[in-house]
This record gives C-alpha cells, sequence and structure tokens, in this order.
C-alpha cells in the first residue's frame, strides 16, 4: 500500500493483509482505507501489488475497506510518480495528487454503467489532412514515427482553420501530430501553458479526430467532469489529452506522443511541493514508457538546447524556414529621446490600422503602475507598509499596490514634496495615449482584468501586456513591442531568455510580411530576434553560464529551515556525497537581520553535477525524513509538538540567495 498522506516519512510501501471478506474487492491499483496504528486512525491509500504474505514477527494490519472498486492507480503512474519524486527530493503521494482527482461517486458510477470507452476511428480524410500538415515538416513526422525526441522551431504564423477562427500554425502542427499518432492506435498527450493554447488545439483539431477521443484535463473543469475524464483516460482505448502542466502525468493506455508547447512559460512549473517542471516529467515519462517526445515552440530555452548540445535531443526546423519581419525601431535624429513609439513604428502603425488591427505590447497593466516624486524622483511608497504606490487613472488619488491604502496627504520622505508623477505608462494609458494619437480607431484593452481571446479582422489598435496577446482574425497587420528596456532591467538570471520568449510569440501573430517593430532594444536579444536565431541565443546563454556553474549549466537544490536543520543536511550531504566540490554549496544566509538565534530562518543552495543527481537527491530526501522524526518526537518541551522546519526544493531555475 502507498499511504495518501504528506507526512515524509509515510512515502514508502507498507504491508498489510487482506480479510477473507475482502479478498474478491481489492486489487492492484484501487483505493482502501487502512489503519495506522502509529497515529491510531484510519487513511486512505492505494494498492501497489499484491502477493503472498512473508513471515513476520507480528501479525499484518487488516485493510478496514474499499474505497472505490475501480483501479485509477495504474503500476505506469505509480512507478512514474516514484522516479519523478526520487528525481526531485520529494514525496510520490505528492505527485499523485496532481495526477490522480478526488473521486466523485456520481461520476464514477455513471462511467461504470456507461460500460467502458468506444475506440475512436480515424476516416480518411482526417489522416490525409494530417500527412499533408506533416508533409511540410518531414523531420517531425520522421521523428514520431520512429518514437524519437525532438526540439521542434514551430512556424511563426497564423493560419486560419475556418472561415472565422485563426490559431497558431504551431497547433495546427501539433494537432496533425496527435492525428498521426492516434490514427496508429496509441494515445497523445498535449500539454499546454494555459487556456488560450489549449482553446487553439482544440480548434485544430475540431472535426479531424472523434469528439469523445478528445480529452480535456484543466482548472476550469468541475470535481466531476474532471475524474469523469480521468476515467477516460485510463480505458485501454487510444486517445489525445489535452491540459495544463499535470497532464503530463495523465495515464494514457500506449502513449505515443507527449508534446509540450512553449517550456519556457512559467506556468508550466509546478508550484507545489515537489516543484517539478512539466518539462523533467516528460523526460522521465519518456525514459520508462517511450514513444515520441516533442518539445515546442518559438524559441529555445537553455534547459532544452543543453539536451540538443549534448545530443539527447534532435534539433528540428522548418524544411521551408519562415520568420517575420522585425524591424529594430530607436530614436531618429531630431526625435525627442523620451519618445515612447518611435515614428517609424508610429508610421507602420497608421498604415496597417488601415486594413486591419494592430498589436501594441507592453510591459504592464493599469494605467499608471510606478509612480515616483515630482520633484526628486524618489520612488512614491505607501506611508503605512512601504509599498508602491500607483495610479489607476489620470489624476486619481495614489493607491498602494500592497495594502490597497489610498495615500491622500503623500509626502516624499527624501524632500518633503507632496506631489507625484507617473514614471511607467500600463496597458490603460498606452490605450490612453494612442487612442488620442489615432481618432476614430477601435482601441481594445488586453491584460489581466480585461482578457480577450481574439479579435475580428477589422481596424484596431490591441493594447496587451506581455502573454496576454489575443489572436487577431488573419494575423495583426502590424506589430510593435514597446518598454523592451524595461523588461530587460529585471533581475533575473533568464530574463534575456523570457524577453526573448514574449517578443517572439507576439511576432508570430503577425500576418505574414506584416512588419514588426522592437523599440528602443539592442544587443545579443534584439539580434536574435530580428535574426530570428533563437536557439543560437541559448546556445550564448549556456555559453556564458558555463564557468559561472550557473543553472541549466549544473542543478540547483535549495534548502530552507532552521539553520539547525539546514546545517544538518548539508553535513549529511558532504558525507553521502564526498565528490561535491568546494563551491557546491553557497550559504547557509540568515533569513532574518538578527542572525543569533540559530533556529530562526537560513537558506542554502546546493550547485551539482547531472551525474551526482541520484545521489545528492537521495541524501536530501533522508535530511527531510529525518527533520520530519525529530520534529514530532521533540520530547519535554513545553507547548505543541512543532512541525518539520526543513524544505528542500530540487531545480530552481535561479540562484537566489
Amino acid at each position: 500500500m502507498l499511504i495518501d498522506s504528506p507526512l515524509p516519512q509515510l512515502d514508502r510501501p507498507f504491508d498489510y493483509a487482506v480479510p477473507a471478506e475482502l479478498r474478491d474487492d481489492v486489487a492492484p491499483g484501487i483505493r482502501v482505507r487502512v489503519p495506522l496504528r502509529s497515529a491510531g486512525r484510519m487513511l486512505d491509500a492505494y494498492v501497489i501489488e499484491m502477493g503472498e504474505a512473508d513471515p513476520v514477527d507480528r501479525p499484518l494490519s487488516d485493510v478496514d475497506a474499499v474505497i472505490s472498486p475501480v483501479p485509477v492507480l495504474p503500476r505506469r503512474l505509480y512507478d512514474l510518480a516514484r522516479r519523478v519524486a526520487d528525481r526531485a527530493a520529494g514525496s510520490a503521494t505528492d505527485i499523485l495528487r496532481l495526477a490522480v482527482p478526488k473521486r466523485m461517486v456520481r461520476a464514477e458510477k455513471a462511467w461504470l454503467a456507461a460500460g467502458g470507452a468506444v475506440a475512436p476511428v480515424i476516416d480518411d480524410a482526417a489522416q490525409s489532412w494530417a500527412a499533408g500538415v506533416l508533409a511540410d515538416q518531414p523531420a517531425l513526422a520522421d521523428c514520431l514515427d520512429r518514437s524519437g525526441r525532438a526540439a521542434f522551431d514551430a512556424p511563426p504564423e497564423p493560419v486560419a482553420v475556418s472561415a472565422e477562427v485563426t490559431v497558431g500554425s504551431w497547433a495546427v502542427l501539433l494537432a496533425a501530430a496527435a492525428v498521426r499518432t492516434l490514427a496508429a492506435g496509441r494515445s497523445a498527450v498535449l500539454v499546454v501553458p494555459d487556456h488560450r493554447d489549449q482553446a487553439q488545439l482544440e480548434a485544430a483539431l475540431a472535426g479531424r479526430a472523434p469528439a469523445h477521443a478528445i480529452i480535456r484535463n484543466d482548472a476550469r473543469q468541475s470535481s466531476p467532469e474532471r475524474y469523469a475524464a480521468y476515467l477516460r483516460v485510463l480505458a485501454s482505448e487510444p486517445c489525445i489529452v489535452i491540459g495544463n502542466r499535470s497532464t503530463v502525468y495523465a495515464p494514457v493506455h500506449d502513449p505515443g506522443l507527449v508534446a509540450i508547447w512553449d517550456d519556457g512559460d512559467p506556468l508550466l512549473g509546478e508550484p507545489l511541493s515537489p516543484g517539478v517542471h512539466a518539462r523533467d516529467a516528460a523526460l522521465v515519462r519518456h525514459e520508462l514508457e517511450g514513444g515520441a517526445l516533442v518539445f515546442a515552440g518559438h524559441t529555445r530555452t537553455s534547459d532544452i538546447e543543453r539536451l540538443v548540445g549534448i545530443g539527447w535531443l534532435t534539433d528540428v526546423s522548418s524544411a521551408r524556414r519562415r520568420s517575420p519581419r522585425v524591424v529594430l525601431s530607436a530614436t531618429k535624429e531630431g526625435e525627442s529621446r523620451g519618445a515612447r513609439v518611435p515614428s517609424a513604428a508610429f508610421a507602420a502603425a497608421r498604415e496597417a490600422l488601415t486594413a486591419g488591427p494592430v498589436l501594441v505590447q507592453v510591459a504592464r497593466p493599469g494605467y499608471a503602475p510606478v509612480l515616483v516624486c515630482a520633484d526628486c524622483r524618489t520612488p512614491a511608497r505607501c506611508p503605512h507598509c512601504a509599498g508602491p504606490l500607483h495610479a489607476a487613472r489620470r489624476g486619481a488619488v495614489p493607491t498602494c499596490g500592497w495594502c490597497g491604502r489610498s495615500a491622500t496627504a503623500f509626502e516624499c520622505p527624501k524632500c518633503a514634496s507632496t506631489r507625484v508623477r507617473m514614471a511607467s505608462s500600463g496597458s490603460e494609458r498606452t490605450a490612453d495615449d494612442l487612442g488620442r494619437a489615432f481618432p476614430g480607431i477601435r482601441v481594445i484593452v488586453a491584460d489581466g482584468e480585461h482578457p480577450v481571446l481574439d479579435v475580428d479582422e477589422r481596424p484596431a489598435l490591441v493594447i496587451a501586456t506581455r502573454g496576454a496577446e489575443p489572436i487577431a482574425r488573419g494575423g495583426y497587420r502590424a506589430v510593435i513591442l514597446l518598454d523592451g528596456d524595461r523588461m530587460l532591467q529585471a533581475e533575473d538570471l533568464r530574463i534575456g531568455e523570457s524577453c526573448l520568449r514574449w517578443w517572439s510569440n507576439a511576432a508570430a501573430l503577425a500576418r505574414p510580411g506584416a512588419p514588426v517593430h522592437l523599440v528602443g532594444v539592442t544587443g545579443s536579444v534584439a539580434r536574435a530576434l530580428a535574426t530570428w536565431t533563437q536557439p543560437a541565443y541559448a546556445r550564448a546563454e549556456l555559453t556564458d553560464r558555463a564557468p559561472l556553474r550557473m543553472p541549466p549549466t549544473v542543478r540547483v537544490a535549495a534548502l530552507e529551515g532552521s539553520r539547525i536543520a539546514v546545517e544538518t543536511a548539508l553535513t549529511e550531504l558532504r558525507q553521502a556525497v564526498p565528490s561535491l566540490d568546494d563551491l557546491a554549496v553557497l550559504g547557509p544566509v540568515d533569513r532574518l537581520v538578527d542572525a543569533g538565534d540559530r533556529r530562526g530562518p537560513a537558506r542554502a543552495l546546493v550547485r551539482f553535477d547531472y551525474a551526482h543527481g541520484a545521489a545528492v537527491a537521495e541524501s536530501l530526501r533522508s535530511s527531510i525524513v529525518a527533520d520530519a522524526l525529530r520534529a514530532r518526537k521533540n520530547p519535554r518541551t513545553r507547548g505543541p509538538v512543532v512541525g518539520n522546519t526543513l524544505r528542500i526544493r530540487v531545480d530552481v531555475p535561479d540562484l537566489d540567495l
């Protein structure tokens, strides 16, 4: 049995006896309820395997009850969860909570009454369509046929799948790959960052594959819908599963394709323990189950480029190289250096608006995300919590972005001025300014508070924050990328990769031949966008990081907890892996100003080569279990028993002490 418990010391198989009255009901994969002697209570558990009992000193506890007769945990999913958890120094039960939804009795009864899934049938027209789409991508088709591993550079252009619907060409290609896989009698798993990408895949698959064979898996589903979809995935009939990061664990029968779109999107990184990225889970799954593995995107992350460099992934590019017409716009002689939209970009937008919509990408939502003192330019802060002040509209009272209080009586702590000015422009202020510059033109704001999925082909100015750009029917007639210099100023190791991804995804929404203006940015990132050589930029990033031992050239684990717990874990790690060099450990660093209390919070980073990954993860996992056991014992102390204080996350993307 695998007990469903968050306690790390219980993350191992336990033996239980099956009483005679339950022998016909207990089977591998089902949910049961078992007693836990040390806790004196009943817990849910999964049956992993069954066999004859070995002689033991004391009798085994009996299974108390069968929760459900449906085997919701096939052995292939348990093996995947175990391997992924071991790689990340985590618990298999934490992985299974992401993969296996909660039981819904009505949905389960309806599924059992229906009698199972219907085998999908792909007609000749759909197979011909898939073959025609993949004919332009022979390297990708070859990867599917031989169950290979590929990093695919998707063509950056929109494609009309019907008179009313336009999607990215990447969605059409992945849909064709899924249809080809389904026609061969195997399942396909398509993992995307958010609902926008999922909607594009669903539109591309509409009418190409049977509706009952296309399974959704996302947070927008109700609990019964998600559980019913999971039961369909467990069936032996092949299917196509589309969803967000947890979809990578979908236990489909005979997986023939696992594809991840835009692996650089932070939404594919799991925030819950043990924090395994969908990319890493897909790599482990391919080693266990085989099938084709495809990482597709308009850009190349340094993580994927590292795998290409060592030969583990094959670099797959389009047979016919297509790239947007990128223009690096800068202020001309005689123009104000503070001009937000240079004359060249302004003229391109004015010309494009005669034919259709124009996309303007900005860095932040809102009206004025940043306010400063009007006299000394000191950032305006809230007098109550020191949070940043922002303005909801022109002339509005400044509001704190942290506590929400209004700063009705602002006074600069540096010069005592009571006036503020806007230091940046958000999506709403940009829409206000450009709306006055282009009178009579529709202005559409697309950001977190104003979600827009698509726009029609009529002329319009679409002001969107990065990642929230809607799709234009037929493609945008021009794309203007603003605030690029401000985006690059973020204190982040991967900010160059992130900016290149934001800009490339926006440029891919442009109609073929339409101009894409990148405003006020120069350097290697701008050159990579202008020449559409994102893999070369990723290779250069790897070359720069290797001497500094920065991820992903090495793996990094972060340890957080009391200073005693962190130091104990580091000592045990050095003993378990003596080959770690002196520069492998950074810290521990106290998280509070007062560093005298060794029970206070501390943090440390461990850098290690990929060859040492298994040994490091095993040692760190042992430290978590030991810390949890010490916390539970805590003998003869006043007050309640404290919880475990050590938290570990492996494969953090950045070095941040």
